[in-house]
């Protein structure tokens, strides 16, 4: 009979699995020919190439004139110069402070806020090009870029085509040119570092300056048979070299290339060097079958399919990227991440470290897509510089405890520039948020105890000391709301404002959880307590304030003072005492109009809708990002690519925290999970009839497949990692269902699915 039993739910599981898999014919086991880039031209523009990476390399192809040019990146190519007034004794939290309250401002501005424009570093830099002249390069068949195995393909009118990929297994990117007549070789551009005397400029701000303004020295470049090596010697003993090998052989170019430091970024392994006379076919083949087999497992960990073709196409090129640029051991994504600006000039916003957004951004959705092995990698950038965050914290605000510099360098070093975020005293607790969240999708505990833990609690210790009490509750001396009024006077706030205090009362909250995990009842209540001296949000109509008698007066481009509803989620919309307020927030932003917005705030906009339950608005905020801010190879531009009126910012600098904030928006009306309820298609519009998605992950450790058809949820698979108790909104509505599999006990209602589950034991719930 248990024999039975077991065929039974054998069965019932690959049902169900064949379901879902009927409804993912528009997806990919890795990306299909749907949502593969096919172009009728090579890209003539560096923003619009076609792009490849490894998280430590990148590559960007795209025609230059009548050269095509492949644009090299590596992550940690920096050049860290930092600015002398962050030497000065009135480096202080403190002497802001009394600035501000004496209302003379202006020298704070000097000191901290004129650097970062005035001076050329700290920087992100690019490392140069590789170009080659192909026969017929303006008469292209097509240009394609594969998502399933992240391969670059030209195919020129005359029979050349052309082969490219930045491996997944190794420190080297590849290149194969096919059916040319007579051998070529490629040629080296360097970037225009030389020290040549410029107009220094005044405003590194979006579009960036010149590179010249580093005045490195020229370039030794060594010229050998089939092979050319340039070397770049920057400022104090970092310096930085490409060298691309190739071979003719038959009509084939075989090429390789890679860019080394003498600097490189600590958790950083290089691969075996590849010598000039190993370069051969069978060489090409094997990297290619290696850096397949890591795509193809990157694409087995999740996959959606919903009937938006717009959408569905955005999300796997936005995972893609993500792929290409979060890597376990290199850096993690920074503004530009390998794609630095091929321009000329420094990257927009030096390409650095944005942590009071950007970071946060680019890392929300590898949590639900199941890529937390990706996601840990900005973790692990976090803990390589502690050391430098603790000095920083003790330094600037003369506190213990931990806090992080909201602009910073690959070695965590604070960089200045609009101090009011840059400097804010809540930056450690927005980035608390990410080890939070590794934490409750993964249930790791050796994690938790090890990681999460200490870091949110010297987050908690440097808080609760930089504190200061105000009639019976705590405030912070100055507190500022990411980036209303930009850098002046007026975005310091005399109370805390609803950025801060959010921040603040999460802080708290996950502390107390944590320590509660960890049977530590006494820190838990310590934390308790100190949430309990800190004010509520402010709200006033029914909508969020920026601070307490402050509303938001203007578009813009930050959601800081709705930090409550996403990502933090302290407001939560099946508490009814909190829906008005979401929904009055949100109808707020809509009243003062996007003519102040980016395309991030419309990524960042969707996920808003997604936790009202606002299918048909997220839909829509996600659709005008995907077609209005973003160029034909999917980067984001910032700005209103198309011109109708989506905001009034229609510049184009490239920044990827946009792009990945997309997907996110487009997981949470797939599947969220918020103070222990998990909701499966929670925000879906009502013309969405047939959806489904694999293998996405609410926290609790679980990994949920689900398919929906005619309007219809028909099946939910649930795999627990680590056991527990798992509590669904119950998505068949009053239908009758069935639940097969492994699982302790159950309990079902109206509304709610209850399952106390076994670690490794799938369940199977469908409708009958």
């Amino acid at each position: 009979m248990k024999k039975l039993h077991f065929v039974l739910f054998l069965l019932s599981i690959l049902f169900s699995f064949q379901m879902i898999n009927g409804y993912q014919k528009g997806s990919v086991k890795g990306g299909s020919v749907n949502h593969d880039f096919h172009f009728k031209r090579i890209p003539d523009k560096w923003d619009e190439g076609l792009p490849l990476g490894n998280g430590m390399l990148g590559e960007l192809i795209w025609l230059k004139g009548n050269r095509l040019r492949f644009a090299l990146d590596r992550a940690d190519l920096w050049d860290l110069r930092a600015s002398p007034e962050f030497k000065s004794p009135d480096y202080r939290f403190e002497w802001v402070v009394s600035q501000v309250m004496k209302n003379d401002y202006k020298p704070v501005q000097q000191l901290l806020d004129v650097p970062y424009d005035r001076d050329a570093t700290p920087t992100k830099i690019p490392a140069g090009a590789i170009e080659f002249d192909l026969p017929g390069i303006n008469d292209v068949d097509y240009a394609n870029l594969y998502l399933n195995n992240a391969l670059a393909e030209i195919k020129l009118k005359n029979g050349i085509k052309l082969t490219s990929f930045v491996s997944a297994a190794s420190s080297y990117g590849f290149i194969k040119i096919e059916g040319l007549d007579k051998e070529i070789a490629p040629v080296i551009d360097p970037p225009p570092f030389t020290s040549e005397k410029i107009n220094s400029g005044s405003n590194s701000g979006p579009e960036g300056n010149d590179l010249r303004r580093l005045g490195y020295p020229e370039p030794e470049l060594i010229k050998k048979k089939n092979e050319i090596i340039y070397k770049q010697k920057g400022t104090g003993g970092f310096e930085f070299t490409i060298r691309t090998s190739w071979k003719f052989i038959g009509k084939t170019l075989y090429c390789i290339w890679t860019v080394t430091t003498t600097k490189p970024y600590p958790l950083y392994k290089e691969s075996k060097s590849i010598a000039q006379k190993d370069i051969s076919a069978p060489l090409f083949a094997g990297e290619l079958n290696r850096h397949t087999g890591w795509w193809k497992n990157f694409w087995k960990q999740s996959s959606v399919n919903v009937p938006d073709s717009i959408l569905e196409t955005q999300w796997y090129r936005e995972l893609y990227k993500f792929g290409s640029t979060s890597r376990k051991g290199a850096p993690p994504i920074t503004l530009q991440a390998v794609w630095t600006a091929d321009n000329r000039r420094l990257p927009p916003w030096k390409g650095d470290f944005h942590n009071d957004l950007n970071t946060q951004l680019s890392y929300w959705p590898s949590y639900s897509s199941n890529h937390l092995k990706e996601g840990e990698v900005f973790l692990d950038w976090l803990l390589l510089n502690r050391k430098t965050a603790l000095e920083y914290t003790k330094t600037y605000f003369g506190k213990e405890g931990l806090d992080f510099p909201g602009v910073a360098t690959i070695n965590g070093d604070a960089m200045g520039g609009w101090i009011q975020y840059s400097l804010s005293p809540t930056v450690s607790a927005l980035l608390a948020h990410h080890f939070y969240l590794q934490w409750r999708y993964s249930m790791d505990k050796d994690f938790l105890r090890t990681k999460a833990y200490p870091w949110i609690k010297q987050c908690a210790q440097f808080i609760n000391n930089l504190s200061v009490t105000v009639n019976g509750k705590k405030e912070l001396p100055l507190s500022s709301s990411p980036e209303i009024n930009d850098n002046s006077i007026n975005a310091w706030f005399k109370e805390t404002t609803n950025y801060d205090l959010a921040l603040i009362r999460w802080l708290y909250s996950a502390a107390a959880e944590m320590a509660d995990a960890l049977n530590n009842k006494k820190e838990a209540g310590r934390w308790r307590e100190i949430l309990g001296q800190w004010p509520s949000l402010a709200v006033e109509n029914n909508k969020l304030l920026v601070a307490p008698g402050y509303e938001l007066k203007f578009s813009h481009r930050h959601f800081s003072h709705l930090m409550a509803i996403h990502p933090l989620g302290i407001l939560d919309w099946e508490n009814k005492t909190d829906r008005p307020v979401i929904e009055g927030s949100l109808a707020d932003l809509e009243r003062l109009g996007p003519g102040q917005w980016c395309g991030y705030s419309y990524s960042w906009l969707a996920s808003m809708y997604a936790r009202d339950m606002n299918g048909a608005k997220a839909s829509e905020a996600l659709r005008i990002f995907a077609t209005c801010f973003c160029s034909p190879n999917s980067f984001h531009l910032n700005g209103d690519q198309s011109k109708t009126g989506k905001s009034s910012f229609t510049y184009r600098p490239f920044t990827l925290e946009g792009n990945f904030a997309f997907a996110e928006g487009l997981q949470e009306m797939l599947i969220q999970s918020q103070n222990g309820l998990v909701k499966i298609f929670p925000a879906l519009p009502g013309e969405w009839k047939n959806a489904s998605f694999k293998n996405l992950r609410p926290e609790g450790a679980f990994v949920i497949s689900a398919g929906m058809e005619n309007g219809k949820v028909k099946s939910v698979i649930i795999n627990p990692e680590q056991g527990g108790t798992i509590v669904l909104r119950n998505p068949f509505g009053n239908g009758r269902i069935k639940i097969n599999g492994r699982f302790k006990q159950k309990e079902i209602t109206d509304s709610l699915i209850k399952i106390e589950t076994i670690k490794g034991g799938t369940i199977s719930i469908s409708n009958l």
